[in-house]
């Protein structure tokens, strides 16, 4: 049995790695414990948004949350570049939101008005077709519009994990790759971690393994209802500048390829394409931007949304097991400076914040209506 760090961290995903990186710049003794290469994982398939907009028209909180992330994903990408030398290509330059006919305009117009009613700090603006065109000359005529957000912004996820990865080793943190948690159990004031390696001990845990918080969750008092929603993406051959900003269909990366992708499945576990989806997505990203009629298709990939019962992500603490927290959401990239640093504080401290009560996984508890 080891000697007991301050803390564990189950799960290596942009949200477990952002966390333990997080509490390690605190001077904090933290193990990651990941999975293996087969596991599921949202972040290598992620589509890289740093997105707000249109975010939290029923809660609030989830739109200030991820406004004080985006706030802080600059900083957090050059402190990453600066211990790594690795580049997250975090750019923003705001994001839109386009409206292919004027009744999508008008519903999208409506929705961002009720969420800056909400907060006043949440600024947006109404693109007509013509300033749509001077923005973006690649758009297709007869587009009605868009919603822009200063907020918004993308990334590389692959290289945000790798960076995150180096940077919590270079900070002292242990990473156990392929050694996927199995148990957790109780020793006293300390939690036991079985694993294939061995029995490890740590004072407080955190669960962020994605779909495996479910399971997990139980064994510490945490009920974390999670579903599995599909989501596909086309990858195209590189291109030359067309698309200054992203977008929520398609956004071009910094190498210039065009990632296209806006699907929602449920069908379980299964990550493989589907042509029919795979077209559907196409025609809608042509039905926007023509001159990808001839551009090659390079790859494909199906990857997995972790979704709650209400699209809200989940910050818990066990009150029958104290030191056990979960942190579980569908925007890990979005949401990735603020797990370092607010989330991380929530953690070290006393598990109390007045902007995350409101997640608390409890919540299932009662009827809560559908957001985002």
């Amino acid at each position: 049995m080891s000697a007991t760090e301050d803390f564990a961290v189950i799960g290596g995903g942009i949200v477990g790695l952002a966390i333990a990186y997080g509490l390690r710049r605190r001077g904090l003794t933290v193990t990651l414990y990941d999975g293996g290469d087969n596991d599921f994982r949202a972040s290598r398939g992620n589509f890289g948004l740093a997105w707000v907009q249109g975010k939290g028209e029923h809660c609030p909180q989830y739109s200030e949350l991820s406004r004080l992330s985006s706030e802080r994903w600059q900083a957090f990408a050059d402190a990453l570049l600066r211990e790594t030398g690795i580049d997250c290509e975090f750019r923003r330059p705001g994001g839109i939101n386009i409206c292919l006919d004027g009744a999508a305009l008008e519903a999208a117009r409506e929705r961002m008005e009720t969420i800056y009613r909400q907060n006043r700090r949440l600024d947006y603006q109404i693109w007509p077709a013509a300033r749509l065109r001077r923005q973006v000359p690649a758009i297709a005529d007869g587009v009605a519009g868009a919603i822009y957000s200063p907020h918004d912004g993308h990334a590389n996820p692959l290289n945000t994990l790798r960076a995150l990865i180096k940077a919590f080793q270079l900070a002292g943190g242990v990473y156990l790759p392929a050694t996927p948690v199995r148990e957790i159990g109780r020793a006293g004031q300390d939690f036991i971690l079985h694993t294939e390696r061995g029995v490890d001990l740590a004072g407080r845990v955190i669960l962020a393994s994605g779909l495996e918080n479910t399971r997990l969750g139980a064994q510490v008092g945490l009920s974390i209802p999670i579903e599995p929603v599909r989501g596909q993406i086309l990858v195209t051959e590189r291109l030359p500048a067309f698309l200054p900003y992203p977008t929520s269909l398609v956004r071009q990366t910094g190498e210039g390829s065009v990632l296209i992708g806006d699907s929602q499945e449920r069908v379980g576990l299964n990550t493989d394409t589907r042509p029919e989806i795979l077209s559907r997505i196409a025609r809608r990203a042509l039905s926007v931007f023509p001159l990808l009629s001839h551009v090659r298709v390079v790859r494909a990939w199906g990857a997995l949304r972790i979704m709650t019962p209400d699209g809200l992500p989940v910050y818990g603490a066990s009150v029958s097991h104290p030191g056990a927290f979960a942190v579980t959401c569908h925007s890990g990239v979005t949401l990735a400076p603020l797990h370092s640093t607010l989330v991380a504080d929530w953690i070290a401290g006393d598990g109390q914040n007045p902007l995350l009560e409101v997640f608390n996984a409890q919540r299932f508890a009662v009827q809560t209506p559908d957001v985002d």
